[in-house]
């Protein structure tokens, strides 16, 4: 059974619902009656598998969003710039198996529970990740978009044990600090899709060294592909790095970025 709220709608859950067949809940820019209107509503759905949540409004009168499931398998949050700051999120969910995070705001709280089955995630944020990651690791397949949180750089207890396949977008300069620290978290990848942002002409390169190499360049890469490639003096030093080490690899693709012309006429 699967049940879809979108748009103007105000959920208000009478004390008497029941929804014991309820496998897929999507709740896509509504309105809550009230801050525990959400919690209220899960509580009565006793088998659900798959969870969306999609935000817009600040103004839709929830301040904490809590993700208490057990037998959760799939979830998906979406929340959008102008939704406040302030806003919580804590996520228990240990038997998930495909996490999505779309947060478009510049900072955000989440209080997450680890997710040892977790197989696939999508997470695209513009704030602080590194609650979100110490909580995927377990995550086979990663699609991650951010602007490359430095303070989590080196930070201990974070390792990708599981992860074969990364897909990853980055918006920052001196971004190669933090995919090295990945490639050295991930002993096992086999694929990375690469794609860089560009930055202003006045962003600094800060050149690195890495005092070793990530075990999977040596061990396990096979597949590399680098995406909008414009030849900045931090991408060259990046694969002069990654292809002196990358002994396993058999198939690598480096695409130019094309310009948009489009608004040139």
């Amino acid at each position: 059974m699967t049940l879809k709220l979108h748009g103007n709608i105000l959920v208000d859950v009478p004390p008497t619902v029941c929804l014991p067949s309820l496998k897929t809940l999507q709740l896509r820019y509504v309105t809550y009656l009230n801050e525990d209107s959400l919690r209220l509503l899960l509580s009565h759905c006793l088998v659900l598998e798959d969870l969306l949540i999609a935000r817009r409004d600040k103004h839709d009168n929830l301040r904490a969003v809590v993700v208490n499931f057990p037998s959760l398998q799939r979830l998906s949050l979406q929340i959008v710039s102008v939704c406040s700051s302030d806003d919580g999120y804590v996520i228990v969910t240990p038997c998930l198996r495909y996490f999505k995070i779309v947060d478009h705001r510049d900072f955000h709280s989440y209080l997450m529970e680890p997710m040892p089955k977790l197989e696939e995630a999508d997470i695209h944020v513009l704030g602080n990740i590194g609650s979100i990651l110490e909580s995927i690791t377990s995550v086979r397949r990663l699609s991650l978009g951010c602007n490359g949180p430095k303070e989590f750089v080196h930070r201990a207890g974070i390792v990708f044990n599981q992860l074969e396949h990364l897909n990853l977008s980055i918006y920052t300069h001196n971004w190669s600090d933090f995919l090295v620290w990945m490639l050295g978290h991930s002993p096992k990848l086999r694929a990375l899709n690469l794609s860089v942002g560009r930055f202003p002409q006045f962003a600094v390169y800060q050149p690195v060294k890495w005092s070793s190499v990530p075990e999977c360049l040596l061990r396990s890469l096979e597949t590399f592909e680098f995406k909008d490639y414009t030849g900045t003096q931090e991408q060259r030093d990046f694969l002069s790095f990654f292809f002196k080490h990358a002994s396993c690899l058999r198939s690598a693709s480096i695409i130019r970025h094309v310009p948009d012309l489009s608004h040139s006429f």
